[in-house]
């Protein structure tokens, strides 16, 4: 495949990603709304492997800024194939020891991944709920006292700055 057909592709799932998840689907009462978006996201990451197979993990350097990022979102959003997401951890932790990708994005990955394998977060990064006063509620971290220090070393900002967005 083309990279540019490929960067084309990879921007076009997430643009549609993005539209459903800001209609709430994924968090929707409606079962059809939840259910549309587990078939885009199952389809999108049924592609996802099908790119990794292709071109290991799209770098920047390969498809350019926004297709990396969509591989990254499409990768996030894979939460029901955890052998999707665990691959696309290990391609993309080999991206960011080449320099080839941001160590932000592993540590949303490696969060999101640890969240839905059952374990405790490293980074604080992934929300579990919301407080009846609109504060959010972290998954449990592995180091909660360390947490900043850990985001600040892969370029997150503060847990009380991220969270300050959710409320």
């Amino acid at each position: 495949m083309a990279l540019a057909a490929l960067a084309e592709e990879l921007t076009a799932m997430a643009a549609a990603d993005h539209e459903l998840a800001v209609t709430g689907a994924a968090h929707s009462d409606d079962p059809a709304e939840q259910l549309a978006w587990r078939r885009l996201t199952a389809r999108h990451g049924d592609r996802l492997n099908e790119i990794m197979d292709e071109v290991g993990w799209p770098t920047a350097d390969l498809v350019g800024e926004d297709a990396a990022r969509a591989a990254w979102l499409i990768a996030q959003h894979a939460d029901r194939q955890l052998d999707v997401q665990r691959r696309a951890l290990r391609l993309l932790e080999e991206a960011v020891r080449a320099g080839a990708a941001e160590s932000r994005d592993l540590a949303f990955l490696r969060d999101r991944t640890l969240v839905n394998e059952g374990r405790e977060q490293v980074y604080g990064t992934q929300i579990a709920g919301v407080r009846g006063d609109g504060s959010p509620i972290p998954w449990p971290c592995a180091e909660p006292e360390r947490v900043d220090e850990l985001r600040a070393g892969v370029g997150i900002e503060p847990f009380a700055e991220y969270v300050a967005r959710y409320s």
